[in-house]
């Protein structure tokens, strides 16, 4: 595999993070340490779900392939969800929204698991699978950390309506995966 080709595989793994991180940005207006920690933590689902995948080779890639969209679509739908519902409630009613490691590690996951079937069929054209997910881990870090940017910048424009545009946003990350999926 040429340096291009998995460059590019590797801007297409971090486009989810991206949007989430957007929505990060949007909903939670993150401090320096969870704008960086954001990143952090979707750069490294993102390297080492394919090193795994690698691994774990052909023997697993059909029940990889075939729950991942499922994991995916339900836990981005969940947190998408809580968002919108956070939104709409009442002042009174409403609790804080909080950006926590909890929920940062859930996302990270939840964008990762095609990443593991990525590394799957990296085992059948074999190669540096460090250095694959070094490149997967540092492009993702870096459109996640430009992603959380444009969301905090962009927050100031949409106001309060940022968590329900996040909410919306993860949802609709979740039914791409669940599509993509059910169409391919």
């Amino acid at each position: 595999m040429t340096f291009v080709e998995l460059f590019l595989i590797a801007l297409a793994l971090s486009a989810d993070a991206f949007a989430v991180s957007v929505t990060n940005g949007l909903s939670y207006k993150p401090n320096l340490k969870f704008t960086l920690l954001i990143p952090l933590s979707f750069g490294l689902f993102q390297g080492i779900m394919p090193t795994l995948g690698y691994f774990l080779g052909s023997t697993f890639a059909q029940y990889v392939e075939k729950y991942d969209h499922w994991v995916a679509f339900i836990l981005l739908g969940f947190i998408g969800g809580k968002m919108i519902y956070e939104a709409l409630t009442s002042k009174e009613e409403k609790s804080a929204l909080n950006l926590t490691y909890k929920l940062i590690l859930v996302q990270g996951f939840a964008t990762s698991i095609d990443a593991l079937a990525v590394g799957v069929s990296f085992a059948t054209i074999g190669g540096n699978i460090l250095f694959y997910g070094l490149v997967i881990t540092l492009v993702t870090f870096v459109c996640s950390f430009f992603g959380v940017i444009i969301g905090k910048k962009s927050g100031n424009i949409f106001g309060n309506k940022a968590e329900i545009l996040g909410g919306l946003i993860l949802i609709g990350i979740g039914v791409k995966m669940l599509l993509g999926h059910a169409f391919s």
